[in-house]
């Protein structure tokens, strides 16, 4: 008897359809997997049969042959255990054939024949629409299935009720997910962050156009707290970008239980022994790394210098093209990575250099060595430079500070003046995005701004990528002020930006 259906893994982020075919014929029991299956794939036919078994069905002897198609691409994971299981069960004659080839199934087999979570389904669920298939999938996955609208996706909990839901003796309901609507809700807000107005005023700037940030101060002087508050002024996520976000975490297996949708920004904060792999992503099966897991948040490098060169300098191409592409001999992996780097570093190794109440201790070249370690290609990517200083006593007490709420509202608009300037131009939705050509269209200056930047660029040995740094900043601040036009004032800002944070940065 042969017997087919369909099932799903994934390249990258995408979906790829894969063929379930099952051969059964009487004769000495062997149970054979091809089609260039892993080590996990192969030993889903020890589940197999334990979980057909004890759902009640009997399991008669004979030769069992699998085929995955296509055969050219590895198969890795638990998630084809139920596809391959209720093929065998149609070619025992317990299932109609035909109608599993209405169907994508994707899980994981318990020995008792229950169904456990796997990753992957959402690509999966965007891979059923395209074919014109309905979804099958565990109870734990149901909502993550039921993202993407105009596909059926059904949930079930065991071997037995998947069985039972083909032969037409369990009537399921289509899996409804309406996602909920409104700003998200965190924990933290910038309201508890005293004083740093210049601090927060460039995050402010940075949040609107998605422009990359570093923080330089002593130890203790809120350089983290401020950043981990970020997140929080961001606009919320529309329904693509977090379709976008989701697929990434589902696809990493990170993708909370009884969450179909993640509405929330990213924060990715990785220590700084990460290697460059797990930072970049990478693998025989390309995985995604942090830069990808940050995708439309924010990547937080705390303590930026004692980070792995490596690593670091594997940033480069992702903070200017906004994807990972990674190389393998079967073929090449795309991850998203258009993230919003905000990073932090003492200006020394002890901490205290430039420090107003504590004297640093270390030598100039020792203070060089250590700022060193971030290379000038690095440091040309990033737009704001922001020095922060510790608070005093009586600074601490008596400031208050505004809240996130209302920060996000300009921060908002500003995005939503962005988004209607480059409607004609695909995959730029932020000022930090724009192309050499859109700079000259869209950051036209007056004489008297055109002078004070070449001042600026003179004065400071400004690069040709800082130039475009200081202009997209320009156009992000006249944005956050409702102004068509740069004016001087926002050049002033934006140089004021991107300079070597004064006294404290030395290379």
């Amino acid at each position: 008897m042969y017997s087919k259906t369909y099932s799903a893994i994934y390249w990258g982020v995408e979906g790829v359809k894969v063929e379930v075919e099952v051969d059964y014929a009487k004769g000495i029991p062997k149970f054979v997997i091809v089609g260039l299956p892993d080590a996990e794939v192969r030993e889903s036919k020890e589940r197999i049969h334990s979980a057909i078994k004890n759902s009640g069905f009997p399991f008669p002897p004979g030769r069992i042959r699998v085929n995955l198609a296509p055969a050219d691409i590895k198969k890795e994971g638990t998630l084809l255990d139920l596809p391959i299981a209720m093929c065998v069960l149609a070619a025992f004659g317990y299932v109609p054939a035909e109608r599993l080839l209405n169907y994508i199934f994707i899980g994981e087999l318990a020995l008792d024949g229950s169904l456990r979570k796997v990753s992957g389904v959402l690509p999966a669920a965007l891979l059923a629409r395209e074919n014109g298939l309905s979804l099958v999938v565990p109870s734990g996955n149901a909502y993550e299935g039921a993202v993407v609208r105009d596909v059926s996706v059904f949930a079930v909990s065991s071997l037995r009720e998947a069985v039972d839901f083909i032969n037409g003796n369990l009537k399921l309901k289509r899996v409804e997910y309406n996602p909920e609507e409104g700003p998200p809700l965190y924990d933290v807000d910038m309201e508890e962050v005293k004083g740093m107005d210049y601090a927060k005023r460039a995050a402010e700037v940075a949040a609107a156009g998605a422009h990359n940030m570093l923080l330089i101060g002593p130890p203790g002087s809120g350089k983290t707290m401020l950043a981990r508050r970020i997140p929080t002024v961001l606009p919320p996520m529309s329904l693509e970008e977090a379709i976008e976000t989701t697929k990434i975490y589902s696809v990493a297996g990170l993708l909370p239980s009884g969450v179909g949708l993640i509405r929330t920004r990213p924060f990715r904060s990785p220590h700084h022994t990460v290697s460059d792999i797990a930072l970049i992503g990478g693998g025989s099966v390309p995985r995604p790394g942090e830069v990808s897991l940050a995708h439309n948040g924010v990547l937080f490098l705390d303590e930026l210098p004692e980070f792995n060169r490596a690593a670091l300098e594997a940033l480069r191409q992702p903070l200017e093209d906004g994807v990972v592409r990674i190389s393998r001999a079967r073929g090449t992996a795309t991850f998203p990575a258009r993230f919003m780097l905000v990073a932090a570093m003492n200006p020394c190794p002890c901490g205290h250099y430039g420090d107003k109440n504590k004297t640093c201790t270390c030598s100039l070249s020792a203070i060089k060595r250590y700022q060193s370690r971030i290379s000038g290609p690095l440091l040309d990517r990033i737009d704001v430079f922001v020095s922060v200083q510790p608070l005093k006593y009586e600074e601490f007490k008596g400031l208050k500070s505004e809240p996130s709420e209302r920060i996000r509202e300009r921060v908002q608009r500003a995005r939503e003046i962005q988004l209607r300037r480059f409607r004609d131009y695909p995959n730029v939705y932020t000022n930090s995005q724009m192309t050499p050509k859109m700079l000259k269209e869209f950051c036209r200056l007056d004489q008297q701004a055109d002078l004070l930047l070449k001042g600026a660029v003179e004065k400071m040995g400004i690069s040709a990528r800082g130039i475009t740094r200081i202009l997209k900043l320009a156009r992000t601040i006249a944005d956050l002020e409702g102004q068509e036009d740069i004016q001087v004032h926002h050049i002033a800002e934006a140089v004021q930006y991107r300079q070597n944070v004064g006294d404290y940065f030395l290379i």
